[in-house]
């Protein structure tokens, strides 16, 4: 990652419809050279795709949950198991796997608080391998639009 690489990075991250002729024109460089530095940037992974940003409250989702789950047996197969199970359902918009006490994060959106607790009732509270499960109602979320690579720590 280079320079020109980081700030083709910002541009696509502010707004991935800009068109390679104007982020070429923003970025002083001929749009040949803009395309193939993108290019380039998706072929080693760096950019990894593009994504339209949507309002959970135009859903009808306007609460948002994070949700601490405990499993047991600690094993692969009940990591593994549960991550599918837990992905798939409608409600939830990411799935963390983590260590220390809590074994996953699960953040949903939902209708109401009515509809966290029959959520949380019919889709965990049968099921074997969870021991242990907590809510905490998300009543803001600020996300960094841009993330930007950071400097290599100096010896």
């Amino acid at each position: 990652m280079d320079e020109l690489d980081s700030l083709i990075l910002d541009h696509l991250q502010r707004d991935a419809r800009i068109t390679n002729r104007e982020l070429a024109r923003r970025l002083g460089i001929a749009p040949s050279t803009c395309l193939e530095r993108t290019r380039a940037l998706r072929h080693r992974g760096v950019i990894t795709g593009f994504h339209a940003t949507v309002d959970l409250r135009s859903l009808g989702r306007p609460v948002q949950a994070l949700l601490s789950i405990q499993v047991r047996p600690l094993s692969r197969d009940v990591i593994e198991n549960f991550k599918a199970y837990v992905s798939d359902l409608p409600e939830v918009l990411s799935v963390f796997v983590v260590a220390g006490g809590d074994d996953f994060l699960v953040h949903v959106a939902v209708a109401d608080v009515d509809h966290l607790h029959t959520f949380l009732m019919d889709r965990f509270s049968q099921r074997r391998e969870i021991v242990n499960f907590r809510s905490s109602v998300i009543y803001q979320h600020v996300s960094t639009p841009v993330i930007s690579p950071l400097d290599a720590p100096t010896p």
